[in-house]
């Protein structure tokens, strides 16, 4: 028994811990033991038995900003990286379908956009945006050619599979055919592709928070309580360290579940619709 449930359990690891992890980081502002803006002790002081992990530089409780500390960041990386998933996809569906000049077209653009660091991007972007609207904006620029790419070729391999055959023969329009049969076929690479979108919007709105362009203080946010605590590391190393943890862990394991999600989509037959579109045959 055991040996048949170890690999459904050791399948299950990433998604549960991922979950688990993400619920701490939506909600764990509920579970603090204190107010994670106000201050409750004094500054630097170490883990005892009413802070944890300690405070901060302004006396505040580390483990508060902690569990309370994710839900902004995620939040604005979650639209950046459904923003960008979305016009790549819907790029890579035309681009996929229609070929020719429009292909052509927007692979050039694609090209562009990638040859732009995305960090250079979200810095401009922060110069003259608020932080949320500069993170979406440097991750649909960094982010969205690169799932355009994805979608196009497997829009090439749709295009000329049998329910979509079968779907032209019916007399089908072209928006109909991507909405109701390619996409549903790409929404696994989508969803994978989404994940990753997720680790890099993720990444740019750290970055600028470390860099002092994100989360205004005194909200709790990951990135910015590396850059509030840096100078007294030394004293209470909690103060920097778990901010850190949180903030590396909630992305390997966006990272590992995007992976395992893709790799689960490229198995033999994954894609395969054709036995659920195929045309009874006449007789």
């Amino acid at each position: 028994m055991n040996r048949r449930l170890a690999p459904v359990l050791a399948s299950l690891s990433v998604p549960l811990l991922s979950a688990a992890v993400l619920a701490v980081a939506l909600f764990g502002g509920w579970w603090a033991p204190h107010s994670p803006t106000s201050s409750t002790g004094a500054p630097w002081q170490l883990p005892d038995p009413v802070h944890l992990l300690g405070t901060d530089a302004l006396g505040r409780d580390v483990l508060s900003r902690v569990l309370a500390g994710g839900r902004g960041l995620l939040g604005v990386s979650v639209a950046a990286a459904v923003c960008a998933c979305a016009v790549g996809t819907a790029g890579g569906l035309a681009a996929g379908w229609f070929g020719g000049p429009a292909s052509r077209l927007l692979t050039a653009v694609a090209d562009l956009l990638l040859a732009l660091p995305s960090l250079l991007l979200a810095l401009l972007a922060a110069i003259a945006l608020p932080w949320h609207t500069a993170v979406v904006v440097a991750t649909v620029c960094g982010g969205a050619p690169l799932t355009l790419r994805v979608v196009k070729d497997a829009v090439r391999a749709a295009r000329t599979s049998g329910y979509v055959e079968a779907a032209l023969l019916r007399g089908e329009g072209t928006a109909s055919i991507l909405l109701r049969e390619v996409l549903p076929a790409v929404r696994g690479l989508v969803v994978a592709d989404l994940g990753l979108r997720l680790v890099v919007a993720l990444q740019v709105a750290s970055a600028l928070s470390v860099l002092g362009l994100g989360a205004a203080p005194p909200a709790p946010d990951w990135a910015l309580m590396l850059r509030e605590n840096m100078t007294g590391v030394a004293i209470n190393p909690w103060a920097v360290a778990a901010p850190a943890v949180a903030l590396g862990a909630t992305t390997v394991l966006l990272a590992l579940l995007a992976q395992l999600y893709l790799s689960d989509d490229r198995t033999p037959g994954s894609r395969d619709r054709g036995p659920a579109r195929k045309e009874p045959a006449d007789g």
